[in-house]
């Protein structure tokens, strides 16, 4: 591997750097019983930790659900915008 090579895979490991969340947001068709088994099934959230994030979202209109590497926000993210639910991805601020 050359050196411009190692740079633009340099450039694209450091795009994603730190820690990213999943932020839910507040829509009135899908149901808290549905939001909240997904956030077990799919977060790995308890039952109380979903319930109090479903809480939340309905009365803050968003809620963060979900904190690690962008990879892996990536593919959480992927899950559950699948099962319809209503879901950015965004860089953790400090």
């Amino acid at each position: 591997m050359n050196n411009v090579q190692l740079s633009e895979m340099s450039k694209k490991q450091s795009k994603h750097r730190g820690k990213y969340e999943l932020i839910l947001h507040n829509d009135n068709t899908t149901s808290f019983d549905h939001v909240i088994q997904c956030l077990i099934e799919i977060c790995g959230h308890n039952e109380y930790q979903a319930d109090q994030c479903a809480l939340l979202t309905h009365n803050r209109n968003k809620c963060s659900i979900f904190v690690d590497k962008y990879e892996t926000c990536k593919s959480v993210w992927d899950n559950l915008i699948n099962a319809g639910l209503t879901v950015t991805v965004q860089k953790r601020k400090k």
